[in-house]
Formats: C-alpha cells, structure tokens, sequence
C-alpha cells in the first residue's frame, strides 16, 4: 500500500448530440409509421364494431330482442370463449404471448402469431370480453413495423423501430401524443443516445403526433366525457376528500392485481386453451348477466354512458358495477384474452369516482371522477404519467391538474410496494409445478 487515493474510474464516453439533420430524416419514416400505425388501429376497431353490431343488435334484433337480455350476453360471451379458444389451440403462432404476461411496450413477436392475435381480439372487443386493445395493437404494430424496416435497411436498430411504432399506437390510441410522451420518457433517457430527453423524445413525439392526428381525421379520439362544473381553484380539504378516493381506488384495484396469479394459475390448471378459455367465456357470461351490458366490452364508450347518465345509478349500483366488472377484468386477463388492461381500469375508475362523490356530497364531481380514475389506473397500471393523464382527459378538466399531482403522492404510496398486475417468470413456474427454493435463482 502506498497511501495513495485510488485514480477515480475514466468516466463514461458521452455519444455525439443529435444532429438537426438526422432528426429531420428520420422525421419522414416516424411520421409514415404514425399514420400507419393509427390506421391499423382503426382498422381493427372498425371490424370488431361491425362484428360487434351483429352480435349485440342484428342477430338479437332478428328474435325481436334487445341484446341486453342476461341470457342472450351469457350465450354471445360463453361462444366467444369457445371461438378465441379455438384459435388460440389450432391456429399458427397460437395468437402470440398471453398478454397477462406482456407490458404495455413487450419486444417484437413473430408474425407468424399476428393473424391469430388479430382474429382473437377481433373477436374479444366485439364479443363484450373486459379488455382493451392497447397491448395486442401495440404489439401487431410494432412487429409490422420492425420487419419491413428490417427489410429495407439494416442500418436502423430494431428496437428504435419498435419504439417509434409504439409511441405511435399509443398516440392514436388516446388521441394525442401527450401519453406517448408520458410513457416513453423512462424508456428514451436510457437510450444510448446524444442531446437532450427532447432530442430523444423527438422522433417518438412526431410518431405519436402522426398517429393521434390520424385517429381524429377518422373521427376517433380519446376526449373528454363528463360535463360537470369545471373544478376552479384548489381548496385544501378537498386535497384530503380527494386522496381518500384515490387511495380507495387503488387499494380497490390492487385487489384485481393479488387475484390476478391466483386466478390464472387456476385457469391454466386445465392445461388445454379450449378448455380454460371456454370456462372463461362462460365466467364472463355469468357476469354479464349480473352487471348488465354497461359492465361489458373495453370500458371506454361505456365508461361516458356511465357519466352522461351518472344520476340513474345510485350507490349500491355502482359497487355491484364496481365488483363484477373488477372481477370481469381478472377473469377476462387471466383466462387467455388477448387484450389490454389500461381502458377497464379506467372504466373502473370512473365508477369508483362516481361513487366516491355520492359518498363524498362536499368533493367536486369533476375532482371524485378524476381521482377515480387516478388510483384504479395506477394500481391496475402502475404508471403515474398514464395515470394522471387520463384522469384529466376524461373529466377534460385542466384545473383539477394541480390537485392531481399532490393526490398521486399518496395514492403512490397505497400501490408501490404491491406486485404489478403481470404474470412473471417466477408465476409461470408455480404454474409449471416448479418453485424454486429461497436464494437457489441468482
């Protein structure tokens, strides 16, 4: 020993900014991948509301019923069960990862698994199956797009493709690039990258851009619902009525996420897709039944039915909306559905507010709905950005912003050391019948 201080460790080499001019190329293929993008969601949307339409009015039109009959939503969610089923045992690529297994942004699959997963959650969104496009989209798109890049040049990173297609389905999915850029600002600071977070954030923004412009020329668009009084200035105890919703909320949400492994162990306990996404099917079908059609399909249409006519429902009808479509949702994600789980936890958040501001006489409306929506999104989601988001847009209230963003500090609390509501290695193997011992997986 010399005495002397160890030399300090070479710091890291810091990449080149990112020049004007390659941000300005890029621009073109982020803007063709965000109209594309947009375009292959509103393609799927507009097919499984056409399906939709001959399940739920046509078919029990020609019987002379409404469609809102508990016998027939049993019958039309127990066949959908049976057909994803189907498609899921038989079909080439098996529909891809059950997507209670997959984030929000998961690496590219196959193509070989996209027709399937584009057939089965056609038939999801039209069968009344509690589950949103948001992951099966996501991925369809960002598989498309990673491979025709892929066969046009090789110079571009895969996983750049990937993220601009991403970040453009999720602009076109709420209607704006505000939530891709939300989303994604985690995800770019780690790219390897020169410049700024807005150097970096700039070619997914102008994906997003593209794809959200595109959803409202197609008439789409994730807008406001409610049309209560806007909230106006912040008043200090509505910050404490406010968290009490919220925490509420999510504690509520995180009931959907402990269920979660304990449900889909049990449904993959019957091993064969025909067999536990039929029992799925029929599950749902019973829940129908109890919640009515107002607890079926992604959640988002009926989720500003529920708020145009929020004084037809009273307290105790908003908890048994609150119990089956929770229970839908777990059921739905668990049994072998491919869909998302952001729009039922939205819906759910929309009736937790609703709720909360019966319960709660002296909590704005507008504040109840948004926290609401703020803490089952959170809990269900795990991400505040996405959270706070989409408790603004659906109230479409600015004001109620700055309450939000000292509500979420507690409703963070409530969610952050529970699991995510995700299927992870270490439940798969549960379900494979190994669990390996204490410290034996480094």
């Amino acid at each position: 020993m010399t005495g002397e201080p160890a030399p300090a460790p070479a710091p890291a080499p810091v990449p080149p900014p990112v020049s004007v001019r390659r941000l300005l190329l890029m621009s073109v293929p982020a803007i063709v991948i965000g109209v594309v993008s947009a375009l292959a969601l509103w393609a799927v949307d507009t097919v499984a509301e056409q399906l939709e339409g001959v399940l739920w009015t046509s078919l029990p039109g020609s019987f002379g019923m409404t469609g809102a009959e508990p016998w027939w939503i049993f019958t039309v969610l127990t066949f959908t069960g049976i057909a994803v089923g189907l498609v899921v045992w038989l079909m080439p690529g098996h529909a891809g990862p059950d997507t209670a297994t997959t984030e929000l942004v998961a690496p590219p699959m196959k193509l070989s698994a996209l027709p399937s997963l584009l057939i089965v959650v056609i038939l999801a969104l039209a069968g009344g199956v509690s589950l949103g496009p948001e992951n099966p989209i996501i991925a369809i798109n960002t598989a498309l797009a990673v491979a025709i890049v892929a066969r046009m040049s090789k110079a571009v990173p895969p996983e750049f493709v990937g993220a601009l297609a991403a970040s453009a389905t999720i602009g076109a999915l709420f209607g704006t690039p505000v939530a891709a850029a939300l989303v994604f600002t985690g995800l770019v600071a780690g790219m390897k990258t020169g410049g700024t977070l807005w150097d970096r954030l700039f070619l997914p923004l102008v994906a997003a851009g593209a794809g959200s412009v595109t959803t409202y020329l197609l008439g789409g668009g994730f807008g406001a619902m409610y049309a209560a009084t806007p909230y106006g200035a912040p008043q200090a105890f509505d910050l404490l009525l406010g968290s009490i919703v919220a925490c509420a909320a999510a504690a509520f949400g995180l009931i959907a996420v402990y269920l979660f492994p304990l449900v889909h162990r049990a449904f993959r306990a019957l091993r064969h897709p025909i067999l536990y996404i039929t029992l799925g099917g029929v599950i749902l079908g019973v829940l129908g039944a109890i919640g009515g059609p107002i607890t079926l399909f992604k959640g988002l249409e009926q989720s500003g039915e529920l708020l145009q006519n929020s004084d037809d429902y009273d307290a105790g009808q908003l908890v048994v909306i609150l119990v089956v479509k929770l229970l839908a949702l777990v059921v739905a994600a668990s049994a072998g559905f491919r869909g998302g789980r952001v729009f039922p936890a939205v819906f759910l958040g929309v009736t937790a507010g609703l709720l909360g501001s019966a319960l709660l006489p002296g909590l704005p409306a507008s504040l109840a709905v948004a926290c609401g929506v703020l803490g089952l999104t959170l809990a269900i989601a795990r991400d505040g950005w996405i959270a706070i988001f989409v408790a603004v847009a659906i109230v479409g209230d600015v004001t109620v912003l700055p309450m939000l963003c000292i509500i979420v500090l507690p409703t963070w609390l409530v969610v952050t050391k529970a699991r995510q509501m995700l299927i992870g290695p270490a439940d798969l193997a549960r379900e494979a019948g190994f669990v390996p011992e204490a410290g034996s997986v480094r």
